[in-house]
């Protein structure tokens, strides 16, 4: 998808004009009984989207919702560009001219950030299906607020989610962990972000013990890759960090889940990999100010003959002894490795991104990420708001000292699962363990993957944490 600024002074064919109660629309050559048709649509069919076929031009008049504000209403944009995109593909256009009417410049963007996000597709192995594929592929905007530079970010912002999502949206039969490690390398060279990928015989030099467990039943070895872009005017002295969860396929290990519903669907599990590589590749080339480091511990989770077994008692990192309980809270096992990684770069703030409990879905399905941690509430304060300006909204859970209780071991330092309550949370207090900076730690199994399709969220993976980061960092770095 390209977004780019319209020349044209009269544009042709397809256009989208975004208007409220304050435009006016007598300057866009519509005769007087257009004028009446759209009234009436308006007003008594209360339609916010209005369809004109002019036989030269196909107008969309789309009415903002004035009852909404802030961030309801940049979302609502969003998804009216969406469902514009959507009427685009089914016409069989290739291209729409969109015209703001309002004097709010942002409700451009946002239109076409919907657009764009919306039509992203998968059909890298449907090559033959030429029907199903997309025709819309270019957003000319005019609008005389909206600069130059506000359209590459928004250009790059929907590259780096497309990257994700088609990353999460692999399978594992394509993407192993060393394949990962791969497409990352060639994200940071289109990017321009330094990687750097440690093998498994440097992940054993370093002791990490939860990812040598996880990845003992696989026949594939784990990677833990590095990524880095500083650039010269940093903000910031010490550096943030992410952490992203890199498990390529989750079978639950000798715990096996079942698979309708579940294992089905564990591509997906990679998906905190894929979003702190999405926000490298968009913080870097967008040329953001800021110092950011990106750890990805990465490997597979099966049940082969040498596979860790519950009652096991591993050593991470740190030195930390944990009892194995269950095999299917791996992730948790080689974020602990990560985060204790982590603790040598002396972070200003470290970010975990992970696909990692059941229990934070339950509590509050997939309209947003649990939240938790051990920052400053003035951190956690400005992530939530990135997430209401993206949409990608946080749900900060408590973290109470009562939760540290549900996971000490009768055997080990601590086990890997706390008891049936508060099963987000718990996991969130076994990643502490490994932490000795401020933190914050993100729970996307919720929204990561969609089984039904939702707005521009699209169906599969949603690349979520990929605009959340990237409007954390923006902010942090322009104050």
């Amino acid at each position: 998808m390209q977004i780019k600024k319209s020349t044209s002074a009269q544009p042709a064919g397809t256009i989208a004009l975004l208007a409220d109660s304050k435009s006016s629309l007598a300057s866009s050559g519509f005769s007087k009984d257009e004028l009446t048709y759209i009234k009436t649509q308006k007003d008594k069919l209360e339609k916010r989207t209005i369809y004109l076929n002019q036989l030269k031009r196909e107008v969309f008049i789309y009415f903002r919702d004035e009852k909404k504000t802030g961030h309801k209403l940049r979302e609502s944009d969003r998804r009216a560009g969406n469902d514009l995109a959507s009427v685009l593909n089914d016409k069989k256009h290739e291209q729409i001219t969109v015209i703001n009417l309002t004097s709010d410049g942002q409700a451009t963007l946002d239109f076409a950030e919907g657009m764009a996000l919306g039509s992203y597709q998968f059909l890298k192995y449907k090559p033959k299906n030429t029907k199903e594929k997309n025709t819309f592929k270019s957003i000319l905007l005019s609008d005389s607020s909206v600069s130059n530079a506000q359209i590459n970010e928004l250009n790059v912002i929907v590259e780096a989610n497309y990257l994700v999502r088609d990353l999460v949206n692999e399978p594992v039969s394509h993407l192993t962990a060393t394949q990962l490690s791969n497409e990352i390398k060639a994200a940071g060279k289109t990017a321009g972000f330094k990687v750097e990928v440690l093998n498994k015989v440097r992940i054993h030099a370093l002791k990490m013990g939860g990812i040598i467990a996880v990845n003992k039943g696989s026949i594939e070895p784990p990677t833990f890759s590095i990524m880095e872009y500083k650039p010269a005017k940093a903000k910031n002295k010490k550096p943030f960090v992410l952490v992203g969860k890199g498990v390529v396929y989750d079978t639950g290990g000798l715990s096996l889940k079942p698979t309708p519903n579940s294992m089905d669907m564990m591509k997906c599990d990679m998906a905190g990999a894929g979003a702190v590589t999405g926000a490298m590749y968009a913080i870097a080339k967008a040329k953001l100010p800021v110092h950011v480091i990106a750890l990805v511990p990465a490997t597979d989770n099966r049940p082969g003959g040498d596979a860790y077994v519950p009652g096991d008692v591993i050593t991470l990192h740190n030195g930390k002894t944990v009892e194995v309980l269950n095999t299917d809270a791996e992730g948790r096992l080689i974020l602990g490795d990560a985060l204790s990684y982590a603790q040598k770069y002396k972070p200003e703030l470290v970010i975990d991104l992970a696909t990692l409990t059941g229990a934070a879905v339950a509590a509050i399905g997939t309209f947003g990420t649990v939240a938790m941690g051990t920052n400053s509430e003035t951190m956690m304060d400005k992530l939530k708001k990135s997430g209401e300006n993206v949409y990608e909204r946080l749900a900060e859970m408590p973290f109470w000292d009562e939760y540290d209780e549900l996971i000490k071991s009768d055997v080990a330092e601590i086990k890997n699962i706390g008891g049936p309550y508060g099963g987000s949370i718990t996991a969130g207090k076994f990643l502490q363990h490994f932490t000795d900076y401020p933190w914050i730690h993100l729970d996307i199994a919720g929204p990561a993957f969609l089984t039904a399709r939702d707005s521009y969220r699209g169906k599969g993976g949603t690349a979520v944490g990929v605009r959340l980061l990237f409007d954390f960092f923006k902010q942090l770095s322009s104050n």
